[in-house]
Protein backbone atom coordinates (compact mmCIF):
# COMPACT_ATOMS: atom_id res chain seq x y z
CA UNK A 1 0.00 0.00 0.00
CA UNK A 2 1.27 3.42 -0.92
CA UNK A 3 0.55 6.46 1.29
CA UNK A 4 1.26 9.65 -0.64
CA UNK A 5 1.73 12.60 1.72
CA UNK A 6 1.80 16.21 0.59
CA UNK A 7 5.20 17.82 0.05
CA UNK A 8 6.14 21.25 1.40
CA UNK A 9 5.48 22.72 -2.04
CA UNK A 10 1.97 21.26 -2.17
CA UNK A 11 -1.10 23.40 -1.45
CA UNK A 12 -2.16 23.79 2.18
CA UNK A 13 -4.47 21.05 3.45
CA UNK A 14 -8.12 21.51 2.62
CA UNK A 15 -9.96 23.12 5.53
CA UNK A 16 -13.36 21.54 4.83
CA UNK A 17 -14.91 18.48 6.44
CA UNK A 18 -12.97 16.15 4.11
CA UNK A 19 -9.20 16.21 4.47
CA UNK A 20 -8.08 12.62 3.92
CA UNK A 21 -9.04 10.62 0.80
CA UNK A 22 -8.33 6.94 0.16
CA UNK A 23 -8.11 5.97 -3.54
CA UNK A 24 -8.90 2.33 -4.28
CA UNK A 25 -8.15 1.21 -7.88
CA UNK A 26 -6.13 -1.65 -9.31
CA UNK A 27 -4.76 0.74 -11.96
CA UNK A 28 -1.69 2.55 -10.66
CA UNK A 29 -1.98 5.08 -13.52
CA UNK A 30 -5.60 5.85 -12.65
CA UNK A 31 -4.64 6.31 -8.99
CA UNK A 32 -1.78 8.63 -9.95
CA UNK A 33 -4.04 10.83 -12.11
CA UNK A 34 -6.72 11.12 -9.47
CA UNK A 35 -4.19 11.60 -6.68
CA UNK A 36 -2.56 14.52 -8.50
CA UNK A 37 -5.91 16.21 -9.06
CA UNK A 38 -6.96 15.76 -5.44
CA UNK A 39 -3.64 16.95 -4.02
CA UNK A 40 -3.84 20.10 -6.11
CA UNK A 41 -7.10 20.88 -4.35
CA UNK A 42 -5.49 20.40 -0.93
CA UNK A 43 -6.48 16.86 0.03
CA UNK A 44 -4.19 14.35 1.71
CA UNK A 45 -4.32 11.19 -0.39
CA UNK A 46 -3.63 7.54 0.40
CA UNK A 47 -3.79 4.70 -2.14
CA UNK A 48 -4.77 1.03 -2.20
CA UNK A 49 -4.65 -1.38 -5.15
CA UNK A 50 -7.24 -3.84 -3.84
CA UNK A 51 -10.18 -4.14 -1.46
CA UNK A 52 -8.04 -6.12 1.00
CA UNK A 53 -5.44 -3.32 1.15
CA UNK A 54 -8.20 -0.74 1.55
CA UNK A 55 -9.81 -2.61 4.45
CA UNK A 56 -6.45 -3.04 6.18
CA UNK A 57 -5.89 0.69 5.92
CA UNK A 58 -9.42 1.54 7.14
CA UNK A 59 -9.04 -0.65 10.20
CA UNK A 60 -5.92 1.31 11.13
CA UNK A 61 -7.06 4.80 10.08
CA UNK A 62 -10.51 5.54 8.74
CA UNK A 63 -10.31 8.14 5.95
CA UNK A 64 -12.84 10.92 5.49
CA UNK A 65 -13.71 9.75 1.97
CA UNK A 66 -13.08 6.65 -0.13
CA UNK A 67 -12.96 6.94 -3.92
CA UNK A 68 -13.19 3.35 -5.18
CA UNK A 69 -13.39 1.74 -8.60
CA UNK A 70 -16.45 -0.45 -9.12
CA UNK A 71 -14.36 -3.37 -10.34
CA UNK A 72 -11.53 -4.53 -8.04
CA UNK A 73 -9.42 -7.70 -8.27
CA UNK A 74 -10.82 -9.26 -5.08
CA UNK A 75 -14.16 -7.52 -4.35
CA UNK A 76 -16.35 -5.13 -6.21
CA UNK A 77 -16.86 -1.59 -4.97
CA UNK A 78 -20.25 -2.35 -3.44
CA UNK A 79 -18.89 -5.26 -1.40
CA UNK A 80 -16.02 -3.03 -0.26
CA UNK A 81 -18.55 -0.39 0.82
CA UNK A 82 -20.41 -2.98 2.92
CA UNK A 83 -17.14 -4.12 4.53
CA UNK A 84 -16.12 -0.53 5.35
CA UNK A 85 -19.51 0.18 6.90
CA UNK A 86 -19.02 -2.85 9.16
CA UNK A 87 -15.83 -1.37 10.67
CA UNK A 88 -16.50 0.45 13.92
CA UNK A 89 -15.27 4.03 13.69
CA UNK A 90 -15.73 7.29 15.53
CA UNK A 91 -16.66 9.15 12.34
CA UNK A 92 -18.53 8.51 9.11
CA UNK A 93 -16.64 7.72 5.88
CA UNK A 94 -18.13 9.09 2.67
CA UNK A 95 -18.01 6.46 -0.08
CA UNK A 96 -17.86 7.30 -3.83
CA UNK A 97 -17.81 4.66 -6.56
CA UNK A 98 -16.05 5.14 -9.93
CA UNK A 99 -17.81 3.32 -12.73
CA UNK A 100 -18.16 3.19 -16.47
CA UNK A 101 -21.68 1.83 -16.01
CA UNK A 102 -24.32 4.45 -16.54
CA UNK A 103 -27.39 2.21 -16.24
CA UNK A 104 -29.93 3.73 -13.90
CA UNK A 105 -30.68 0.45 -12.10
CA UNK A 106 -27.00 -0.07 -11.30
CA UNK A 107 -26.65 3.44 -9.89
CA UNK A 108 -29.84 3.16 -7.81
CA UNK A 109 -28.75 -0.23 -6.47
CA UNK A 110 -25.39 1.20 -5.44
CA UNK A 111 -27.00 4.08 -3.56
CA UNK A 112 -29.40 1.71 -1.80
CA UNK A 113 -26.46 -0.43 -0.61
CA UNK A 114 -24.84 2.47 1.21
CA UNK A 115 -22.78 4.19 -1.50
CA UNK A 116 -23.01 7.96 -1.05
CA UNK A 117 -22.20 9.07 -4.60
CA UNK A 118 -20.73 7.90 -7.91
CA UNK A 119 -18.57 9.26 -10.74
CA UNK A 120 -18.55 8.12 -14.33
CA UNK A 121 -15.24 7.17 -15.88
CA UNK A 122 -13.29 8.76 -17.41
CA UNK A 123 -13.39 11.28 -14.56
CA UNK A 124 -13.68 14.93 -15.49
CA UNK A 125 -11.55 17.17 -13.25
CA UNK A 126 -14.25 19.83 -12.90
CA UNK A 127 -16.88 17.24 -12.02
CA UNK A 128 -14.51 15.63 -9.49
CA UNK A 129 -13.96 19.00 -7.82
CA UNK A 130 -17.71 19.68 -7.73
CA UNK A 131 -18.49 16.24 -6.31
CA UNK A 132 -15.81 16.62 -3.65
CA UNK A 133 -17.17 20.04 -2.66
CA UNK A 134 -20.68 18.60 -2.37
CA UNK A 135 -19.35 15.70 -0.29
CA UNK A 136 -17.52 18.14 1.97
CA UNK A 137 -20.70 20.14 2.57
CA UNK A 138 -22.65 16.98 3.37
CA UNK A 139 -19.94 15.72 5.72
CA UNK A 140 -19.76 19.12 7.41
CA UNK A 141 -23.48 19.04 8.12
CA UNK A 142 -23.27 15.41 9.24
CA UNK A 143 -20.48 16.21 11.69
CA UNK A 144 -22.34 19.22 12.98
CA UNK A 145 -25.29 16.96 13.64
CA UNK A 146 -23.01 14.40 15.28
CA UNK A 147 -21.44 17.08 17.48
CA UNK A 148 -24.88 18.43 18.35
CA UNK A 149 -26.08 14.93 19.19
CA UNK A 150 -23.00 14.42 21.35
CA UNK A 151 -23.63 17.73 23.11
CA UNK A 152 -27.26 16.80 23.63
CA UNK A 153 -26.26 13.39 24.96
CA UNK A 154 -23.84 15.01 27.42
CA UNK A 155 -26.47 17.57 28.43
CA UNK A 156 -29.08 14.83 28.91
CA UNK A 157 -26.64 12.84 31.03
CA UNK A 158 -26.05 15.89 33.20
CA UNK A 159 -29.77 16.55 33.44
CA UNK A 160 -30.34 12.92 34.38
CA UNK A 161 -27.72 13.24 37.12
CA UNK A 162 -29.46 16.38 38.41
CA UNK A 163 -32.83 14.63 38.16
CA UNK A 164 -31.52 11.63 40.08
CA UNK A 165 -30.13 13.91 42.78
CA UNK A 166 -33.41 15.82 42.99
CA UNK A 167 -35.38 12.57 43.07
CA UNK A 168 -33.20 11.35 45.94
CA UNK A 169 -33.75 14.63 47.80
CA UNK A 170 -37.50 14.47 47.13
CA UNK A 171 -37.69 10.93 48.50
CA UNK A 172 -35.89 12.11 51.61
CA UNK A 173 -38.26 15.10 51.83
CA UNK A 174 -41.23 12.75 51.48
CA UNK A 175 -39.94 10.59 54.34
CA UNK A 176 -39.47 13.72 56.45
CA UNK A 177 -42.96 14.99 55.66
CA UNK A 178 -44.47 11.61 56.50
CA UNK A 179 -42.61 11.73 59.81
CA UNK A 180 -44.57 14.89 60.70
CA UNK A 181 -47.60 12.61 61.12
CA UNK A 182 -45.99 9.84 63.13
CA UNK A 183 -49.18 8.26 64.43
CA UNK A 184 -51.84 7.65 61.81
CA UNK A 185 -54.27 6.35 64.45
CA UNK A 186 -54.78 7.64 68.00
CA UNK A 187 -57.04 5.64 70.32
CA UNK A 188 -58.73 6.85 73.46
CA UNK A 189 -61.37 5.23 75.73
CA UNK A 190 -64.39 6.68 73.90
CA UNK A 191 -63.19 6.63 70.31
CA UNK A 192 -60.23 7.30 68.05
CA UNK A 193 -58.69 9.71 65.55
CA UNK A 194 -57.34 8.58 62.16
CA UNK A 195 -55.28 10.67 59.73
CA UNK A 196 -55.03 10.67 55.92
CA UNK A 197 -52.13 12.35 54.08
CA UNK A 198 -51.80 11.63 50.35
CA UNK A 199 -49.67 14.14 48.37
CA UNK A 200 -50.23 14.49 44.63
CA UNK A 201 -46.44 14.40 44.07
CA UNK A 202 -43.38 13.38 46.06
CA UNK A 203 -44.26 16.00 48.65
CA UNK A 204 -47.30 18.17 49.16
CA UNK A 205 -48.68 21.18 50.95
CA UNK A 206 -51.19 19.46 53.22
CA UNK A 207 -50.69 18.77 56.89
CA UNK A 208 -52.82 17.02 59.50
CA UNK A 209 -52.03 16.41 63.13
CA UNK A 210 -52.92 16.61 66.77
CA UNK A 211 -51.58 17.70 70.15
CA UNK A 212 -52.59 16.79 73.67
CA UNK A 213 -53.97 19.57 75.84
CA UNK A 214 -54.85 17.61 78.98
CA UNK A 215 -55.92 14.15 79.99
CA UNK A 216 -59.36 14.53 78.40
CA UNK A 217 -58.76 17.24 75.75
CA UNK A 218 -56.90 17.18 72.43
CA UNK A 219 -56.35 19.59 69.58
CA UNK A 220 -56.85 18.49 65.96
CA UNK A 221 -55.87 20.44 62.85
CA UNK A 222 -56.05 20.17 59.07
CA UNK A 223 -53.97 22.58 56.95
CA UNK A 224 -53.67 23.14 53.20
CA UNK A 225 -50.83 25.43 52.06
CA UNK A 226 -51.30 27.14 48.70
CA UNK A 227 -49.35 25.64 45.81
CA UNK A 228 -47.61 22.30 45.56
CA UNK A 229 -44.14 20.88 45.82
CA UNK A 230 -41.08 21.78 47.85
CA UNK A 231 -42.00 25.32 48.92
CA UNK A 232 -45.39 24.23 50.21
CA UNK A 233 -43.86 21.19 51.93
CA UNK A 234 -41.31 23.40 53.70
CA UNK A 235 -44.13 25.60 54.94
CA UNK A 236 -45.98 22.59 56.36
CA UNK A 237 -42.83 21.63 58.26
CA UNK A 238 -42.71 25.07 59.84
CA UNK A 239 -46.40 24.97 60.73
CA UNK A 240 -45.93 21.53 62.28
CA UNK A 241 -43.38 23.12 64.60
CA UNK A 242 -45.85 25.80 65.69
CA UNK A 243 -48.38 23.07 66.59
CA UNK A 244 -45.93 20.47 67.86
CA UNK A 245 -47.27 17.42 69.67
CA UNK A 246 -43.88 16.53 71.15
CA UNK A 247 -42.40 19.92 72.12
CA UNK A 248 -45.42 21.22 73.97
CA UNK A 249 -43.61 24.31 75.25
CA UNK A 250 -43.06 25.34 71.60
CA UNK A 251 -46.71 24.84 70.64
CA UNK A 252 -48.33 28.29 70.26
CA UNK A 253 -51.78 26.81 70.99
CA UNK A 254 -50.74 25.75 74.50
CA UNK A 255 -50.27 27.97 77.55
CA UNK A 256 -49.04 27.02 81.03
CA UNK A 257 -51.85 26.27 83.48
CA UNK A 258 -51.92 27.15 87.13
CA UNK A 259 -51.63 23.50 88.11
CA UNK A 260 -48.29 23.06 86.36
CA UNK A 261 -49.59 21.47 83.16
CA UNK A 262 -50.96 23.07 80.02
CA UNK A 263 -54.16 24.69 78.95
CA UNK A 264 -55.12 25.80 75.44
CA UNK A 265 -55.97 29.06 73.76
CA UNK A 266 -59.35 29.13 72.03
CA UNK A 267 -59.02 27.83 68.45
CA UNK A 268 -59.82 31.20 66.86
CA UNK A 269 -57.05 32.91 68.85
CA UNK A 270 -54.53 30.30 67.72
CA UNK A 271 -55.41 30.96 64.07
CA UNK A 272 -55.17 34.71 64.63
CA UNK A 273 -51.67 34.20 66.06
CA UNK A 274 -50.68 32.15 63.05
CA UNK A 275 -52.02 34.87 60.77
CA UNK A 276 -49.86 37.46 62.53
CA UNK A 277 -46.79 35.21 62.46
CA UNK A 278 -47.29 34.48 58.78
CA UNK A 279 -47.60 38.14 57.80
CA UNK A 280 -45.05 39.65 60.18
CA UNK A 281 -42.25 37.09 60.38
CA UNK A 282 -42.44 34.81 57.34
CA UNK A 283 -41.65 36.52 54.04
CA UNK A 284 -43.67 34.50 51.54
CA UNK A 285 -46.45 34.94 49.02
CA UNK A 286 -48.06 31.73 50.19
CA UNK A 287 -51.13 31.41 52.38
CA UNK A 288 -52.98 28.47 53.84
CA UNK A 289 -56.43 27.30 54.83
CA UNK A 290 -57.05 25.58 58.12
CA UNK A 291 -59.47 24.04 60.58
CA UNK A 292 -58.49 23.85 64.22
CA UNK A 293 -60.60 21.84 66.65
CA UNK A 294 -60.46 21.42 70.42
CA UNK A 295 -62.10 18.17 71.45
CA UNK A 296 -63.43 17.23 74.89
CA UNK A 297 -63.05 13.46 74.89
CA UNK A 298 -65.48 13.01 77.77
CA UNK A 299 -68.43 15.11 76.64
CA UNK A 300 -67.99 14.99 72.87
CA UNK A 301 -68.09 18.78 72.64
CA UNK A 302 -65.90 20.14 69.82
CA UNK A 303 -64.94 23.81 69.46
CA UNK A 304 -63.76 24.70 65.97
CA UNK A 305 -62.39 27.65 64.04
CA UNK A 306 -62.42 27.60 60.23
CA UNK A 307 -60.03 29.63 58.07
CA UNK A 308 -60.98 29.16 54.42
CA UNK A 309 -60.83 25.36 54.68
CA UNK A 310 -63.67 23.16 53.34
CA UNK A 311 -66.53 22.76 55.79
CA UNK A 312 -66.11 20.02 58.38
CA UNK A 313 -68.65 17.21 58.06
CA UNK A 314 -70.40 15.28 60.79
CA UNK A 315 -71.85 11.88 59.98
CA UNK A 316 -74.34 10.93 62.63
CA UNK A 317 -74.84 7.38 63.84
CA UNK A 318 -77.93 7.05 61.65
CA UNK A 319 -75.93 7.97 58.52
CA UNK A 320 -77.06 11.60 58.16
CA UNK A 321 -74.33 13.99 57.00
CA UNK A 322 -74.19 17.56 58.33
CA UNK A 323 -72.03 20.43 57.10
CA UNK A 324 -70.79 22.93 59.69
CA UNK A 325 -68.95 26.23 59.73
CA UNK A 326 -69.11 29.47 57.73
CA UNK A 327 -65.84 29.35 55.80
CA UNK A 328 -63.70 32.23 57.03
CA UNK A 329 -60.61 33.84 55.52
CA UNK A 330 -57.43 31.94 54.65
CA UNK A 331 -54.43 32.57 56.89
CA UNK A 332 -51.73 34.94 55.67
CA UNK A 333 -53.76 37.26 53.45
CA UNK A 334 -55.20 40.07 55.60
CA UNK A 335 -53.43 41.61 58.62
CA UNK A 336 -55.53 41.65 61.77
CA UNK A 337 -58.19 39.33 60.35
CA UNK A 338 -60.76 38.05 62.83
CA UNK A 339 -61.68 34.39 62.91
CA UNK A 340 -64.93 33.08 64.30
CA UNK A 341 -65.61 29.98 66.31
CA UNK A 342 -68.44 27.47 66.48
CA UNK A 343 -69.30 24.42 68.52
CA UNK A 344 -70.82 21.02 67.85
CA UNK A 345 -71.43 17.93 69.92
CA UNK A 346 -70.68 14.34 68.95
CA UNK A 347 -72.88 11.66 70.40
CA UNK A 348 -72.41 7.91 70.51
CA UNK A 349 -71.62 6.60 67.02
CA UNK A 350 -71.08 10.05 65.45
CA UNK A 351 -67.92 11.04 63.60
CA UNK A 352 -66.30 14.26 62.48
CA UNK A 353 -64.45 14.48 59.16
CA UNK A 354 -62.18 17.39 58.22
CA UNK A 355 -60.99 17.09 54.59
CA UNK A 356 -58.87 19.25 52.30
CA UNK A 357 -60.31 20.59 49.04
CA UNK A 358 -58.55 17.84 47.05
CA UNK A 359 -61.59 15.50 47.09
CA UNK A 360 -64.32 17.98 46.11
CA UNK A 361 -62.11 19.43 43.34
CA UNK A 362 -61.18 16.02 41.91
CA UNK A 363 -62.31 15.75 38.24
CA UNK A 364 -63.52 12.64 36.45
CA UNK A 365 -62.56 11.71 32.88
CA UNK A 366 -64.94 14.34 31.51
CA UNK A 367 -63.73 17.11 33.82
CA UNK A 368 -66.76 17.09 36.15
CA UNK A 369 -65.74 17.79 39.77
CA UNK A 370 -66.82 15.50 42.59
CA UNK A 371 -68.26 18.51 44.47
CA UNK A 372 -70.15 18.41 47.78
CA UNK A 373 -72.97 16.12 46.64
CA UNK A 374 -70.53 13.56 45.25
CA UNK A 375 -68.50 13.75 48.44
CA UNK A 376 -71.57 13.06 50.59
CA UNK A 377 -72.47 10.09 48.39
CA UNK A 378 -68.98 8.69 48.68
CA UNK A 379 -69.02 9.04 52.48
CA UNK A 380 -72.45 7.42 52.69
CA UNK A 381 -71.16 4.41 50.76
CA UNK A 382 -68.55 3.94 53.49
CA UNK A 383 -70.96 4.26 56.40
CA UNK A 384 -70.06 0.84 57.81
CA UNK A 385 -66.29 1.36 57.56
CA UNK A 386 -64.27 2.89 60.37
CA UNK A 387 -60.80 4.26 61.07
CA UNK A 388 -58.06 3.46 58.58
CA UNK A 389 -60.42 1.22 56.60
CA UNK A 390 -62.72 4.19 56.05
CA UNK A 391 -59.89 6.48 54.90
CA UNK A 392 -58.32 3.84 52.64
CA UNK A 393 -61.72 3.10 51.11
CA UNK A 394 -62.35 6.82 50.69
CA UNK A 395 -59.07 7.31 48.81
CA UNK A 396 -59.69 4.22 46.67
CA UNK A 397 -63.16 5.45 45.65
CA UNK A 398 -61.77 8.92 44.92
CA UNK A 399 -59.14 7.43 42.62
CA UNK A 400 -61.85 5.37 40.92
CA UNK A 401 -63.85 8.57 40.36
CA UNK A 402 -60.80 10.19 38.72
CA UNK A 403 -60.84 7.30 36.23
CA UNK A 404 -57.86 7.14 33.90
CA UNK A 405 -56.49 10.41 35.28
CA UNK A 406 -54.79 11.09 38.58
CA UNK A 407 -56.02 13.07 41.55
CA UNK A 408 -54.49 16.49 40.77
CA UNK A 409 -54.36 17.84 44.30
CA UNK A 410 -53.14 16.65 47.67
CA UNK A 411 -55.74 14.75 49.70
CA UNK A 412 -55.70 14.93 53.48
CA UNK A 413 -58.16 14.42 56.27
CA UNK A 414 -58.79 13.97 59.96
CA UNK A 415 -61.43 11.45 61.07
CA UNK A 416 -62.65 11.68 64.68
CA UNK A 417 -64.92 8.79 65.70
CA UNK A 418 -66.68 9.26 68.99
CA UNK A 419 -67.87 6.26 71.03
CA UNK A 420 -68.73 4.03 68.01
CA UNK A 421 -72.08 2.35 68.31
CA UNK A 422 -72.73 -1.36 68.07
CA UNK A 423 -73.99 -0.88 64.50
CA UNK A 424 -70.50 0.06 63.29
CA UNK A 425 -67.58 -2.35 63.21
CA UNK A 426 -64.75 -1.02 65.40
CA UNK A 427 -61.67 -2.83 64.23
CA UNK A 428 -58.76 -2.56 66.63
CA UNK A 429 -60.36 0.11 68.80
CA UNK A 430 -58.57 0.53 72.08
Amino acid sequence: MKNTALTSESPQPFTGAIKHVLLVDQSRLQRRILSAALQRDGYRVSEAGSAAEALEYCRATMPDLILSDWMLPDLDGLALCDAVRAIRSSHYCYFVVLTARSERDAVVGALEQGVDDFLLKPVDAHELRARMSAASRIMHMQRELTDSHRDITVALARLQAVHDAMDKDLRAAKQFQESLVRDRVIRFPRGRVSFLLHPSGHVGGDLVGHYRISQNRIGLYAIDVSGHGISSALMTARLAGYLSATSRDQNIALIPSSGGGFDALPPHQVIEQLNSLFLDEIETEQYFTMILAEVDLDSGVVRLSQAGHPHPLVQRADGRIEQHGEGGLPVGLIPGADYGEFELTLNAGDRLLMLSDGPIECPDDKGALLDDDGLNTLISELADETGEDFLEGFLWRLQAYAGSGTIPDDVSGVLLEFAPSVGRVTKGLG
